[in-house]
């Protein structure tokens, strides 16, 4: 029987490169009210909790989110690794420069679905910095950093992907017609946090209508004056609200989405329910992304073409994807 490393995995950290930094500072300190510091290259570095960085934006033309840091603890580094080398995934050693910059002791690389790039560690460095942001801080530990959302032209292939490799579980499943389209979404939990990714596909015609590797990333506030405060500091700053404050039906988040100056989103989110990892979990399925709220604040027409033109051009290109079956039948 294979080891299972449910658990021991999470989101540690998310790299972001952007030749906006002057706009992720603001962003950062003046609109979601955390705690950001420059480092020597320039860098903005955003920090939630002790740890040295958990954002960080290096500069680049890419404007994009350009490497998810997955945590893995108790020997599960290893594990994983074992699993992708048995998949023939090809596993790059970081440099100590590039490990300095992510604020871990060391990390290795691999191209994950998507073409999204994975850095995979187990050592975070941690300061005894005093944080000073205006929100009252950031839920983290265990449960990791947050959760990405990522639209995908090939779900199953992206859905073996997170169980086979990180032995992630289905927390539930949604549908709902958006912007026209039927889409499908499948949360995925690898810890308490409710999910730690969600992953979206057009129904039938698979479409992708979203320039950047992910279409959010979350973080969780520890009080909804958090999220209130930060969603009127994000208006009055200027910076583009994507919806509103509302409630999703599946893990009762409170939250709003506000569009970063690279374009993706982050969702700022309050107490989201917890899921039990010593019981089984009844997988359940809902209709509808939002039990009341999240409305669109910039949805303009030009807005909904863009995505529709960027959906159809998807359908005229691949999209990269792994192949777990070799780690699928070693499991059984």
């Amino acid at each position: 029987m294979r080891p299972d490393v449910f658990g021991h995995v999470r989101l540690g950290y998310v790299v972001a490169e952007s030749n906006r930094l002057p706009e992720w500072k603001r962003f950062g300190t003046e609109g979601l009210g955390v705690h950001v510091d420059t480092a020597a290259g320039g860098s903005i570095l955003f920090r939630l909790d002790q740890r040295e960085r958990r954002l960080i934006v290096r500069p680049g033309p890419a404007e994009d989110v350009v490497a998810l840091g997955i945590e893995l603890c108790n020997g599960a580094l290893e594990t994983v690794c074992d699993r992708l080398r048995n998949c023939g995934v090809r596993i790059v050693e970081s440099t100590d420069e590039e490990a300095r910059e992510r604020g871990v002791q060391r990390f290795v690389r691999i191209a994950g679905p998507k073409g999204q790039s994975f850095e995979l560690f187990d050592r975070a460095s941690e300061t005894r910095q005093p944080l000073a942001m205006r929100a009252s801080g950031f839920v983290t530990g265990e449960c990791g950093m947050g959760h990405v959302a990522i639209t995908t032209r090939e779900p199953e292939s992206m859905l073996a992907f997170w169980q086979d490799i990180f032995d992630a579980r289905i927390s539930d499943t949604i549908d709902d017609k958006i912007d026209g389209v039927q889409m499908d979404f499948t949360f995925l939990h690898v810890n308490p946090r409710h999910h730690s990714v969600a992953i979206a596909a057009t129904r039938g015609v698979r479409l992708d209508p979203i320039r950047t590797k992910i279409h959010h990333l979350n973080i969780q506030a520890e009080s909804l004056d958090d999220v209130t405060e930060a969603y009127l500091r994000c208006r009055r700053s200027g910076f583009a609200i994507a919806n509103s404050i509302g409630e999703h039906p599946n893990d009762r988040e409170l939250s709003f989405y506000v569009v970063t100056p690279s374009g993706f989103e982050i969702e700022l989110g309050w107490r989201p329910i917890v899921v039990p990892g010593d019981r089984p979990w009844p997988v359940a399925s809902y209709r509808g992304i939002s039990l009341w709220g999240h409305f669109p604040e910039s949805n303009s027409v030009a807005a909904r073409l863009g995505r529709m033109g960027r959906g159809v051009r998807s359908l005229f290109r691949s999209e990269p994807t792994v192949d777990t079956g070799a780690c699928r039948e070693r499991a059984h």
